[in-house]
């Protein structure tokens, strides 16, 4: 409240900026703003008179120093015109007028300080809460002045009024009371301030606008009563990932943040992928839902409904959200579902139809080649039908190991028994790798197949290079695992045809026959011997046999070396055969003639000496000899060294020439060679000594009947 007007006030109008200021500068919750006009004055008639104006002022309490400031908008009441004011009340300053800008603008004289008023106790509503407002209590309902004041009218309809407003207060110049001392009149050159004088903000008619005082600070709307069913609704809104719960909060940023976080598990999750969602993944997004749950219920539990999004749909909001709930992550994980069981059946599909290739491309190999690849298929296979049952591409496995069957076991159809032993032998372990649901009546299909190839391939193998232990093994499997079946009965008359078979054809081959004779009766030796024991004493001697003729065979073909190892090799083994004789004489011409190519045209016959001429034959030198004849007889004599005996020399001839054997006929060792008339080829073999290395030497001698021979044997030197 200010003490005096100040000359050339001039109260501001309705609709002008100062009676905006004036109603801005009141609480709302104070004084409506349709209450009381902002240029609404009581009358004269209304006015206090100046005996109840001071009784009034007496009682009423001071107002406080907030409520110095003169309203924008306010005009004084004034009496009407020519009527002489009102007993106690002062006259009326007449505001002077505004100096021009030729006149010298005069500062007002500084005003005294007043004592501070004493605090006026705060009125309060109904409820205890304090009343917001400035100034002393209003007049009641009805009217202005102090609420109680009796005799004093209020005007119909009007509320609280603001301080500044009714009757005047005490100790103010020229309302309802005398001047205070120190306060007398506004000098006249008080007034506008001229143009660039500066100055605070100027009111109408160059009044300057006293500060304002703030206004109370307005506490934060208080909770609401908690509400359950309102936050279990938001709760279950923010479950349904689209973050509805902090949209009907209007939380808008964490409302985008499930948005984002429900695209990213989108992106992350389609297309469907038969591995699923990664599980972080998943932890993650639960996480941040069940975190926005949470919040959102506590949000939500004392908001207010001016605080909602949909204030008047409030009954509807927990079914919306159990319905949503239901039909977005419901709903979504159902069609997630469907489309990931898609993925994985278009998957298993595709491993089928991989597996498939893989049985095709292997059909034309042999089975130990693609061993690898068919187990592989037959893995895949095991594994989708057995642990993805009810889907399209398990209930086609059983198919699938049919065909896996036939393509497998193709080289038996095809009576490449040998060929088919490892893929039968494969295929009758099935039930050990396939589940039984699968492979159905495949089970011990394989048995008989394998039965079958084992004696096949052993009865027809058997003798084949490299096959001694392997035709041994098959044979004994027939026997040992089919015992019932009617195979092994079978083996004993199937090998002996078999060796029949390669006797009657080993004339034209002897030694290859004899080689495969000799590793048939390998073979035999390693079957039960209570069973294939007379087997294989009739493979024995078909052998050697057939080793005879392999040693004529290279006897013939110049082969010398060969036939003596293979002659040789039969007459230890076979001593006691009538053929025994022909094979030593046989060794020995091949041996004369590796020195005396003539003793090969021949092949000699198994006749030894003992009849025919004689022919003495000496030793006239060291070291023992032996002496090798082949001719109409074959034969070998070994006579002892001469200890007495000496080289003769090579180089220098005695005068009279080298006259072996010159001594007593005593001093020589003999033998007596008895041969019929013939022509011979000889080879004298000595062995060597301190003076005389080994010795060959080769000759040919026509022996004929009528005649006794001598043959003396020495050895020449260089020294």
């Amino acid at each position: 409240m200010h003490d005096a007007i100040p000359p050339g006030y001039e109260p501001a109008r309705s609709g002008e900026r100062a009676a905006d200021e004036v109603k801005d500068a009141v609480p709302n919750d104070a004084v409506p703003n349709d209450a009381v006009p902002n240029d609404a004055v009581p009358e004269a008639k209304d006015a206090v008179p100046g005996a109840a104006g001071a009784a009034e002022a007496a009682q009423a309490p001071e107002a406080p120093e907030v409520n110095d400031a003169v309203p924008p908008g306010y005009e004084p009441v004034r009496p009407a015109s020519g009527a002489p004011p009102e007993a106690g009340e002062a006259p009326v300053s007449t505001p002077a007028p505004a100096p021009t800008p030729a006149q010298p603008v005069t500062p007002p004289p500084p005003a005294p300080s007043l004592p501070p008023a004493p605090p006026v106790p705060p009125v309060q509503r109904e409820n205890g809460a304090p009343a917001p407002g400035f100034g002393p209590p209003m007049a009641a309902p009805g009217g202005f002045g102090a609420p109680g004041a009796p005799g004093v009218p209020g005007a119909p309809g009007q509320g609280a009024v603001p301080p500044g407003f009714g009757a005047p207060q005490p100790g103010y110049g020229g309302y309802g009371g005398a001047p205070q001392p120190g306060y007398g009149a506004i000098p006249q050159a008080y007034g506008a301030v001229p143009p660039g004088q500066g100055g605070p903000p100027q009111g109408p008619g160059g009044f300057p606008l006293p500060p304002m005082a703030p206004g109370p600070s307005v506490p934060p709307p208080p909770p609401g009563p908690a509400n359950p069913a309102q936050a279990a609704a938001v709760a279950l809104l923010n479950l349904s990932c689209l973050g509805l719960g902090y949209v009907l909060l209007k939380q808008w940023v964490f409302a985008v943040v499930c948005w984002a976080v429900t695209v990213a598990l989108l992106v992350v999750a389609l297309p469907a992928d038969p591995d699923g969602i990664p599980l972080g993944v998943l932890v993650a997004f639960g996480a941040v839902h069940l975190l926005a749950a949470a919040d959102g219920a506590r949000r939500a539990l004392r908001a207010r409904p001016e605080d909602l999004a949909l204030p008047g749909r409030r009954k509807l909001v927990l079914p919306v959200a159990i319905a949503l709930l239901l039909a977005v992550p419901g709903g979504g994980t159902f069609a997630y579902g469907m489309a990931h069981d898609a993925a994985v059946e278009q998957q298993l599909l595709d491993r089928l139809a991989v597996a498939d290739k893989k049985v095709k491309d292997s059909a034309d190999e042999p089975f130990e080649s693609v061993r690898t690849t068919y187990r592989e298929a037959l893995d895949t296979y095991q594994e989708i039908g057995t642990k993805h049952p009810g889907t399209q591409a398990a209930e086609k496995v059983p198919m699938r190991i049919q065909t896996y069957y036939k393509t497998v076991s193709a080289p038996y159809d095809r009576e490449d028994f040998c060929g088919s032993i490892a893929a039968l032998k494969h295929l009758r372990a099935l039930p050990d790798l396939v589940d039984d649901k699968l492979i159905g009546n495949l089970a011990g299909k394989a048995d008989d197949p394998l039965a079958h190839s084992l004696y096949e391939c052993g009865t027809r193998s058997i003798g084949a290079f490299g096959t001694e232990q392997t035709a041994a093994d098959q044979l004994n499997e027939v026997i040992s695992t089919f015992p019932k079946s009617p195979y092994p009965a079978r083996i004993e008359p199937a090998l002996r045809a078999n060796l029949a078979a390669r006797e009657n054809n080993g004339g034209s081959t002897p030694c290859e026959t004899a080689e495969e004779l000799r590793r048939f009766g390998t073979t035999v030796g390693r079957l039960p011997s209570e069973t294939y024991g007379a087997l294989g004493k009739d493979v024995s001697r078909s052998t050697w046999r057939s080793e005879f003729g392999c040693g004529l065979d290279q006897f013939k073909k110049k082969e010398y070396d060969e036939a003596i190892s293979t002659m040789d090799a039969y007459v230890k083994n076979n001593a006691s055969s009538p053929k025994a004789d022909q094979a030593r004489s046989v060794s020995i011409a091949a041996e004369i003639a590796k020195e005396t190519p003539a003793a090969g045209k021949k092949v000699p016959s198994g006749a030894t000496e003992g009849s025919g001429q004689t022919m003495v034959v000496s030793n006239d030198g060291p070291g023992e000899v032996q002496l090798l004849f082949t001719g109409p007889v074959t034969g070998r004599v070994t006579i002892p060294s001469c200890g007495s005996c000496k080289s003769y020399p090579a180089i220098v001839v005695p005068k009279g020439g080298i006259k072996p054997c010159s001594g007593s006929s005593s001093k020589y060792p003999k033998r007596t060679l008895h041969l019929p008339a013939g022509n011979y080829q000889f080879l004298q073999k000595r062995n060597s000594t301190r003076t005389s290395a080994e010795v060959k030497k080769a000759s040919s001698d026509k022996i004929e009947a009528g005649y006794s021979y001598t043959n003396c044997l020495y050895v020449t030197s260089l020294y």
